[in-house]
C-alpha cells in the first residue's frame, strides 16, 4: 500500500491552527500524536479504531487518550492526502460545530489546494 502524504491545513494569512494547539498540549501527548500522524502516513483510509474514526462527511479523528482526557486530531482526505484541520479536546461525542469547521476548511483547501498547505 503507498504511503499517504500528510499535511497541515493553513488558513489564507499562512498561519496554522493545529500547530497552536498541539504546542500547548502535554509532552506526552504531543508524542502520540506523533506516532498517531506516523500510523495515518502509513495506513491512510485504512487506519481505525481504537487510533482514528470517522465523524461525518469525510471529517475524521486522530485519537488519543492521556489521564482521562480525550484528545482528538480532525482531518479530511484530498486526493491522495490527508490534511490535519484543527485539534480539540473533548467530553462526550466530537461536537458538530467542530466537525462543520473542518468541513469549511475542506472546502477552502479543495479550491486552492497550494494555498491552504503548510510548508516549512
Amino acid at each position: 500500500m503507498a504511503a499517504t502524504e500528510v499535511v497541515f491545513f493553513a488558513d489564507g494569512s499562512g498561519k496554522v491552527p493545529l500547530l497552536g494547539w498541539l504546542d500547548g498540549l502535554p509532552k506526552k501527548v504531543q508524542d502520540k500524536f506523533i506516532v498517531r500522524i506516523g500510523r495515518l502516513e502509513e495506513c491512510g483510509h485504512e487506519l481505525r479504531r481504537p487510533e482514528a474514526d470517522k465523524l461525518r462527511d469525510g471529517v475524521y479523528e486522530l485519537r488519543v487518550r492521556h489521564k482521562h482526557v480525550n484528545y482528538r486530531l480532525l482531518y479530511f482526505f484530498h486526493e491522495r492526502r490527508a490534511v490535519l484541520a484543527h485539534g480539540i479536546v473533548k467530553e462526550g461525542k466530537v461536537p458538530d460545530r467542530e466537525i462543520d469547521q473542518a468541513l469549511r476548511r475542506r472546502i477552502r483547501f479543495e479550491l486552492h489546494p497550494e494555498t491552504h498547505t503548510y510548508r516549512e
